[in-house]
């Protein structure tokens, strides 16, 4: 079948709407009609290669939402018809994937990271002869009007909430989100300091005041960032650039928080999160590193302090996809305040966008593409 594609060409380029062909859905798989893709730096961390695979042209997108067209012969709890949000790509086969792990399992980078399935071979091809299409990004490639994905990253939700927003529950919005709710499991009343008010970080202070959270301290370096932390209910927010973060985080509690969250990678921002930490308090970290992280190792241990390394918010998807969709339509969790909407001609705008830090979340509206 044809479909439309937006396609990355070189190392850095511009992605590009073209025509390609996609296959039918193997015995494990599913053709869904594409409404929505959220946009990551994930994808642009893929196209300038900092990350994954090397070979171009690629499909990118893996925060899809849509339609189920059609599905394979085992798939057995999706019929066409139902409304999907994509995400990471797990086997669950393997001993992780089993254990209720699928964000650890033994071949997350086949699958999501690859450019084509594990077995090597790829759901599109080109109109053009011997070109090979990189596919299969997070078991997905939903910077087009049709996905192939895997039964296992295919995730059914409520027909009651919109589809067009409903993508970056797939990645971004599940990281930082189940970071505060799965990994950290924050409590009522407890205090927590979030480090980078980006869209993973705004999604933790989002569970964060879900969960009924004490102290909510949002540190960044845009100061409009913060104020619209402060709307979507951090207590406190500290800007970083003019302000001492370890001075102010002392008075605003004298005797340390309870959970941090860094979604910088940045060493310094990590070990002022574990200086402001109380005796037995619990750091998550999940932001990409650029260089290897280095602690004041004496005070981390004789204080007890638990670090944590996440991915995708510990999040077991099937789970936790339409508990965040249940938790949005019943007022709890208004994430569409992250959003804002781009047609698929203005994709480059909405990366662009990103980038600069004029839009936290891009939503790309595939579904009423005009061929």
């Amino acid at each position: 079948m044809e479909i439309t594609a937006a396609l990355i060409r070189e190392k850095g380029g511009k992605f590009g709407l073209e025509k390609v062909m996609i296959g039918e859905p193997r015995a494990d798989e599913v053709l869904v009609k594409i409404i929505a893709t959220g946009t990551c730096h994930t994808d642009m961390a893929v196209r300038d290669q900092q990350m994954g695979p090397t070979g171009f042209p690629f499909i990118l997108g893996h925060e899809g939402a849509g339609i189920v067209e059609k599905v394979g012969e085992n798939v057995k709890n999706l019929q066409p018809g139902d409304h999907v949000v994509l995400t990471f790509g797990s086997c669950g086969e393997c001993e992780n994937c089993k254990k209720g792990n699928p964000a650890y399992c033994e071949n997350l980078m086949g699958m999501n990271f690859s450019g084509c399935r594990l077995d090597g071979t790829h759901s599109h091809s080109s109109h053009l002869k011997d070109e090979e299409i990189h596919d299969n990004f997070f078991s997905q490639s939903s910077f087009a009007t049709y996905s192939i994905s895997h039964k296992s990253n295919t995730i059914k939700v409520s027909k009651d909430a919109p589809l067009e927003i409903l993508g970056p529950l797939g990645c971004g919005v599940q990281t930082g989100a189940g970071a505060v709710i799965n990994s950290l499991k924050v409590k009522p009343g407890k205090s927590i300091v979030i480090t980078g008010a980006g869209a993973v970080g705004l999604s933790a202070l989002l569970a964060a005041v879900a969960s009924s959270a004490g102290t909510i301290v949002a540190v960044d370096i845009n100061s409009e960032r913060l104020d619209f932390a402060k709307e979507l209910g951090a207590t406190h927010v500290i800007n970083s650039k003019d302000q001492d973060v370890e001075e102010e985080l002392r008075k605003i509690l004298p005797k340390g928080f309870d959970y941090g969250l860094d979604t910088t990678g940045r060493n310094e921002v990590i070990n002022t999160i574990l200086s402001s930490l109380k005796p037995f308090g619990e750091i998550g970290i999940l932001g990409v590193a650029t260089k290897p992280l280095e602690i004041e190792m004496n005070s981390f241990v004789s204080r007890g302090i638990k670090l944590k390394g996440i991915v995708e918010g510990d999040s077991v998807p099937s789970e936790f996809i339409p508990q965040m969709v249940n938790m949005y339509l019943l007022g709890q969790f208004p994430f569409d305040k992250l959003i804002k909407k781009y047609s698929f001609q203005d994709i480059n705008q909405a990366i662009s966008d990103s980038e600069s830090g004029k839009t936290i979340k891009p939503v790309i509206l595939i579904g009423d593409f005009e061929k």
